[in-house]
């Protein structure tokens, strides 16, 4: 009785374990690893992007060398050998040829299968009987998965002149933008990086789809293409070989769809309107505008905040204060009650005649004793008046402002998304000072500090 197991552990030794199946022109590398020649050199190309010169075993990782490729002759004959012994094609159990194909199993079977109990029953017929309709049908799937091919390959051309013409498309509006810029006074610059910050998020986001939708049609291509090929080689074969799983194969093949990508507008959405919109510096920061309060509870005790508590002056200490962790205990400041997790807002502080003074914008959780720094590293975004030095913008190293007029009325605008805190002279409608893009992830929150003599006060939203 002939024994499948050692013609399974042949196979497996000559089958290749880059692309499964039994190799063609076997080579061996320093490791004593054997792989098709076709399968090892596509392997080789794909690693030389990273390593261009050593590269490892796919199996056991052991380094090896373009120049130790051998082609391995005995396994070559081993293979030989193997494929001779798949036609003959003899019953694992009995060693009887396969000539009979029971219907109900889907298998080929000997004429001592046929009269055991577990065919008993079973509608059986001669091989030569039944391999031309099973053809026929495999013929059929193969038509069927050659339409899916070229449907695959049209959507494919089709995704990448979407892709194209997405990219000619950003441009042109990327263009647009820049060309409306040009002309206007130096606070729309920033403005203007914001808009083109949303643009390249979207460009990227549907670049993305896009790309992914073209990598899905190349993979589907591919496999139809393989699927395709091996039906073509189970038609070729001979009788036993076709018919060896062929409803197995039929289901499988007749199952294959082809997955069409999602159907997406190549017009941007991103708009920016700026002669309509920012030609009116007031009207553009006012239409985000939000009213700001000051919170008591982060008060420093020698600050009085008013009744409505949109001011502040810096007096005598006040001893009926709450306990809190939140207040300033080291520096005369306040903060905002309102907070900002994301959006665009824009707030005025009137620091009249004021000869110090700081505003601007902090995260929650800064720190508020001796240890505060007010720096943008520190969760710091703010502008200070000095007596002696004038105007300074408190980034890393505070950068000094020579303003040719003095600001009455300070605007804070804020883009949380965009990463833009900036600083406007709203007696001028002028731009003073943008801090360098940051990366919000907390709250933030407006931002004083009030010295003698410069109280401050926030304007409701309508004046």
């Amino acid at each position: 009785m002939a024994s499948g197991t050692p013609s399974k552990k042949m196979r497996e030794e000559a089958t290749c374990s880059i692309c499964l199946n039994l190799m063609d022109e076997p080579v061996s590398i320093t490791c004593g690893h054997s792989y098709c020649h076709l399968c090892i050199m596509g392997f080789i190309k794909i690693m030389s992007h990273t390593e261009p010169e050593e590269f490892t075993c796919p199996q056991c990782r052991v380094p090896f060398q373009m120049e130790s490729l051998r082609p391995n002759k005995q396994l070559g004959s081993l293979i030989e050998v193997i494929k001779e012994l798949d036609h003959e094609m003899t019953c694992e159990i009995h060693g009887e040829q396969l000539q009979l194909f029971c219907e109900d199993e889907g298998q080929l079977i000997c004429w001592r299968c046929e009269r055991t109990l577990q065919h008993k029953g079973h509608t059986t017929a001669l091989v030569e009987d039944v391999c031309q309709g099973y053809k026929e049908k495999l013929q059929n799937v193969m038509t069927k998965l050659r339409q899916l091919e070229e449907e695959c390959v049209n959507l494919m051309v089709f995704t990448t002149k979407q892709i194209t013409e997405w990219k000619k498309n950003i441009e042109t509006r990327r263009e647009k933008i820049q060309s409306d810029f040009q002309n206007l006074q130096r606070f729309l610059y920033e403005e203007e990086k914001s808009c083109m910050w949303k643009l390249e998020k979207e460009e990227e986001q549907i670049l993305k789809r896009l790309r992914a939708s073209e990598a899905s049609l190349e993979q589907q291509s591919c496999a139809l293409r393989n699927h395709i090929l091996k039906l073509e080689e189970k038609c070729q074969g001979s009788a036993q070989e076709l018919l060896q799983d062929v409803k197995d194969t039929l289901s499988k093949s007749w199952a294959v769809k082809l997955e069409t990508p999602e159907a997406l507008s190549l017009e941007p959405h991103t708009e920016c309107n700026v002669p309509e919109l920012y030609c009116d510096v007031k009207k553009m920061l006012r239409s985000y505008q939000v009213g700001v309060t000051l919170d008591p509870d982060t008060a420093y005790h020698e600050l009085l905040l008013s009744e409505d508590r949109r001011q502040v002056t810096h007096g005598s200490p006040q001893d009926n204060l709450d306990a809190s962790s939140r207040r300033f205990s080291a520096f005369p400041c306040v903060l905002g009650y309102e907070g900002f997790t994301s959006g665009r807002h824009y707030f005025e502080v009137d620091v009249g005649e004021g000869t110090a003074w700081e505003v601007g914008v902090c995260l929650e959780n800064v720190q508020r004793g001796m240890d505060m720094k007010q720096k943008p590293e520190f969760g710091f975004w703010a502008i200070r008046l000095c007596r002696k030095k004038g105007y300074v913008a408190l980034t890393s190293s505070p950068i000094y402002l020579h303003l040719t007029e003095h600001p009455l009325l300070m605007g804070i605008f804020l883009d949380y998304e965009a990463g833009v805190v900036s600083f406007y002279n709203m007696t001028t409608a002028s731009h003073i000072f943008t801090f360098p893009k940051a990366s919000f992830s907390d709250t933030l929150r407006p931002y004083f500090q009030v010295f003698q003599y410069s109280p401050l006060f926030l304007p409701p939203p309508d004046e």
